[in-house]
């Protein structure tokens, strides 16, 4: 190169360098304008970590304790909301009162168990006992009758495994699974599981044809093909006799498990159905002394049935009351429960909760997007003070007032029959009672 050349040269590269100074600074400033906009430090990457261990901030770790909070809970209420249980961190599947009245279990993807006392319903803070499942998560719970244990189905181990609960001295429980699970005897995924109060057989069916009686031990008894194309639900009746399972079929079949006097198993035999719907019947429920029956199929009806039969003489259930339940035609799942004394039917169908009076056929309470997510479970107390439904993280619970209201119907009408005033003073004592709780709950209808 000529040295005439040299400052020429010299003067080109300071202009470049000039410009990629001034490119730099613009890119720089744009940069830090748009950190500005997002509300993250200019020091933090953008992938929410600083470049340097040394540099972090207060405003830095503010900002990624902000990350990782989890998402608000779904926010619900209702002047007939009695509370809402809220300590589990993953999504509730199933629930079960025990048969003493006392405690409420429910079960989520979070590998946990709480067991609830039933006595703090009302109260501003619920307690809860925790049962760990290692290495898995329970997706249904079941007490069994003594309230002593407790059945669980596991997700992935496709079983069931045995709690005891062992009383402490402070009151508490400590909870022990049993050191081996049930066999693996089903070949799909199962739907519902139960035992009987008489505490003589477990229930277990699942969502092909096929519904497992087992022993206590984890012996299988029986073996029943439902032939509903696939099982929906299936359930054990209150009384111990029965089990009974709806499917792809307008109907909803029942059968008795028969034991010995001695206490042996006999055999399974079909007792009776319950036929009526005109498409696929979606869910059931028996009331509490296992007299009255509830189903709702995808024809968009319900109907209550009287189960109070002599099925080997051949008689048939009763038709008592049908209504309308268009969302059951629907493709959300649809939940069904019965109240104890069979006065209340509660019907959920997505997120949603209807209640109907079964005298009347009439809807009287309706609980718009009671859950964040697709209700789960539907379940009345043993009392039927309460109604509990589950979907998301927490379990809430509304005060019957249909129940209420049915209780005063009922009561004005022996009081007009009754002939003595002993008869008629207990009477009034009951009416006075339902009026007095429905008032205070702002639900009573003049």
């Amino acid at each position: 190169m000529e040295l005439s050349q040299i400052p020429e040269f010299m003067g080109l590269s300071v202009l470049l360098g000039l410009l990629a100074l001034m490119a730099t600074a613009a890119v720089a400033r744009g940069w830090l304008r748009a950190e500005e906009r997002s509300g993250r430090p200019a020091c933090q990457k953008a992938n929410g970590f600083p470049p340097d261990k040394s540099s972090g901030s207060k405003k830095q770790k503010q900002y990624q304790r902000i990350r990782k909070e989890k998402p608000q809970q779904h926010n619900f209420t209702h002047r007939l909301l009695a509370a809402a249980l809220k300590s589990h961190s993953g999504n509730i599947s199933c629930m079960d009162f025990s048969s003493n009245g006392k405690y409420l279990a429910t079960c989520a993807d979070d590998r946990t168990i709480r067991i609830w006392s039933t006595k703090d319903f009302l109260q501003r803070e619920h307690r809860s006992m925790r049962a760990n499942v290692e290495l898995d998560h329970a997706t249904l719970v079941r007490f069994s009758p003594d309230c002593r244990a407790f059945i669980v189905w596991l997700a992935n181990g496709d079983t069931l495994r045995v709690f005891k609960m062992t009383k402490r001295e402070d009151g508490g429980y400590t909870f022990t699974a049993t050191p081996e699970d049930f066999p693996k005897k089903h070949k799909a995924p199962v739907i519902d599981i139960g035992i009987a109060n008489t505490g003589k057989f477990i229930m277990t069916a699942s969502s092909d044809t096929t519904v497992l009686i087992w022993s206590l031990k984890g012996q299988v008894l029986s073996t029943i093909n439902t032939n509903q194309m696939n099982n929906t639900h299936a359930a054990v009746s209150p009384c111990g006799r029965f089990v009974a399972s709806c499917g792809f079929t307008p109907d909803v079949k029942v059968w008795e498990v028969c034991f010995g006097k001695k206490g042996e198993f006999q055999e399974v035999v079909r007792a009776f159905e319950l036929k009526g719907h005109s498409a696929a019947v979606r869910s059931f429920a028996f009331s509490n002394d296992s007299r009255r029956m509830a189903s709702v199929s995808k024809d968009g009806s319900w109907k209550l049935w009287d189960t109070d039969v002599e099925y080997k003489k051949q008689q048939d259930p009763y038709l008592l009351r049908t209504g309308r339940f268009e969302e059951a035609a629907g493709t959300a799942p649809c939940r069904l429960a019965l109240s104890p004394d069979a006065q209340v039917l509660a019907l959920a169908s997505g997120s949603s909760i209807h209640l109907y009076n079964t005298r009347r056929g009439e809807k009287e309470e309706c609980f718009e997007r009671v859950h964040g997510e697709c209700i789960t479970d539907l379940s009345f107390d043993i009392t039927g003070r309460f109604l509990a439904s589950c979907g998301d993280r927490a379990v809430r619970l509304f005060h019957n007032t249909p129940g209420h209201r049915a209780i005063v119907e009922e009561m004005q009408g022996h009081l007009k029959r009754a002939s003595t005033d002993s008869t008629r003073q207990r009477l009034q004592q009951k009416l006075t009672q339902a009026q007095e709780t429905l008032k205070s709950l702002g639900a009573l209808k003049k």
